[in-house]
């Protein structure tokens, strides 16, 4: 028995022990490879995925200059859609086959995973955008914002009756016909960037917001590296959480979502939040750029307000600590939200109510497949709150010296997983906290979500597929068995929350050991003593 009352494993030659340690040896380099194949070939789905420019995953764009990596043909819509489907189960297995060997001893290179991870990322940033037309409509607000036009105001249609190339390209896209910019300022910043390098070509924009975001991704996952560095076993599991996850890199890097960059922001101001040893203070410094940092990333989407009470939860009893990251986040939002105008924060509201196809709400009713009630939505929106709280409470413990990252947490997972408009690109915001947690059952939950709700996003915002079967097979699962895991996810989270089962047997009897057979004569004594 190992101290702390933990049983261990000892190696007896030729022994019991040496079977059974030499079978569990045996089980995690098993389960090792299994992640490695499936993370690899998963990531090979994606790339043949992406880099043919006219299949169904890619936006529908003209020909033009810009992507050094691309094949101008199309792939049959049923090997794309299940390909990605593959690709996504595959993704998940691998990653938490990783966990699981990390868990019990796997001790990866940190350069093999930072390695590998980052060739990847930067692969995909030179491939066309795949999975979401997003990009589309960052490219078409830069346009407007080198054009002197507010892409709070215009639309890409007006742009479009203008005769600009860019405009007309989003006509390619029917979402983006009349949709203006819900993006912060920062946002219009990148792409205003973007636009003015890329010129008339969206491939050429797109190549350069691909590449920054990129960048952010490597990042973050060289400031995950560092931050472990002292703990192998929890440095392995944030690289496989977040920089080889392929989940993450479709929806970030493949897909080119400006998330990563808002994450990016949110995910430093947390970490610098740091309690000195002893006291658990907060440095004054410390705290004005938290809030300098979590205010940029709001400017680039405002959905990352949600880490701002998780800052004051981790600071609500150092008033000056508290005030100094309210200065920091008045600094950062203060002049952007000058710039940007009323207009935006009517946009932004304008999108409440708004449910998305794939939320589990539409198994309720069709009808909330589009728009929910104004009474549904506020329910949806109290019991976001009711389950934040829930999460405030029983969560396991996060790293001690970081205080801001459990109460952020607690507030994006409840925005995730109850909210009726989430994407899984959104999940950016919670994958990167939970890389730098503790390793506990959180991770099947929140990866597991992550993946159903990817998955009900595939091949695309496109289902009118051929043949027509396959466009049957994507509506059922993006509307049916998807939003019904969806739910289950959530009554899995909450369930976790009641029973506090974070830990593979917590709440379970111990074993008791067998007592080994004694002798006649010691028997004999042991009765007469």
């Amino acid at each position: 028995m190992a101290s702390g009352g933990r049983s261990e494993t000892r190696l007896t030659v030729g022994g019991i022990g040496s079977s059974r340690n030499g079978r569990k040896v045996d089980r995690t380099r098993g389960l090792s490879w299994l992640a490695a194949a499936g993370i690899v070939s998963s990531l090979l789905i994606m790339i043949v995925a992406s880099v043919f420019a006219r299949s169904i995953t890619v936006p529908n764009v003209p020909r033009s200059s810009g992507l050094p990596l691309e094949i101008w043909a199309k792939l049959p819509d049923v090997v794309v859609t299940f390909g990605t489907w593959a690709a996504v189960v595959l993704g998940a297995v691998g990653v938490f086959a990783g966990l699981i060997a990390v868990r019990r001893g796997a001790r990866y290179p940190s350069w093999l995973l930072i390695g590998g991870g980052l060739v990847a990322v930067f692969v995909f940033a030179l491939l066309p955008a795949a999975g979401s037309t997003d990009t589309v409509s960052y490219a078409v607000y830069g346009r407007m914002a080198v054009l002197g036009r507010s892409p709070y105001l215009t639309t890409p249609y007006q742009l479009a009756r203008l005769g600009d190339p860019i405009g007309i390209a989003a006509m390619h896209q029917p979402y983006w016909h009349f949709a203006i910019s819900h993006y912060g300022p920062i946002a219009t910043a990148e792409e205003w960037a973007a636009a003015k390098l890329g010129g008339t070509s969206v491939n050429a924009i797109i190549l350069w917001l691909k590449l920054w975001n990129a960048i952010m991704f490597a990042a973050i996952a060289l400031g995950m590296d560092r931050l472990l560095r002292s703990d192998p076993a929890r440095r392995a599991r944030a690289h496989l959480v977040w920089t080889v996850n392929p989940l993450v890199i479709w929806v970030l890097i493949a897909a080119g979502h400006v998330d990563v960059l808002a994450a990016g922001f949110g995910f430093a101001g947390l970490m610098i939040l740091r309690a000195r040893p002893g006291d658990g203070r907060v440095a004054l410094p410390a705290a004005l750029g938290a809030g300098l940092l979590v205010g940029l990333a709001c400017d680039i989407m405002f959905d990352y307000f949600l880490f701002a009470p998780a800052l004051a939860w981790a600071l609500r009893k150092q008033w000056q600590a508290f005030g100094a990251a309210a200065l920091g986040g008045l600094i950062a939002l203060g002049p952007a939200s000058l710039w940007a105008g009323t207009a935006y924060f009517r946009g932004f509201a304008g999108r409440s109510g708004f449910a998305g196809a794939d939320s589990f709400y539409g198994l309720i009713s069709p009808a909330f497949r589009g728009h929910l009630p104004s009474g549904m939505a506020l329910l949806v929106e109290l019991a976001c709150i009711a389950l934040a709280l829930l999460l405030l409470w029983r969560l396991p413990d996060g790293p001690p010296d970081l205080p801001a990252i459990r109460p952020a947490l607690a507030f994006s997972l409840a925005w995730l997983f109850l909210f009726y408009y989430t994407l899984p690109w959104y999940n950016a915001m919670a994958i990167g906290l939970l890389a730098v947690y503790p390793a506990s059952r959180l991770d099947w939950a929140v990866i597991g979500q992550f993946a159903i709700a990817t998955f009900a996003n595939l091949p695309g915002l496109v289902y009118y597929l051929h043949p027509h079967w396959v466009s049957y097979a994507a509506k059922i699962s993006s509307f049916k068995f998807m939003p019904l895991l969806l739910f289950v996810a959530v009554v899995a989270l909450v369930w976790l929350c009641v029973t506090r089962r974070w830990q593979p047997g917590v709440g379970r009897e111990p074993r008791r050991a067998t007592p080994p057979a004694l002798s006649g004569a010691t028997a004999q004594q042991r009765l007469l003593s």
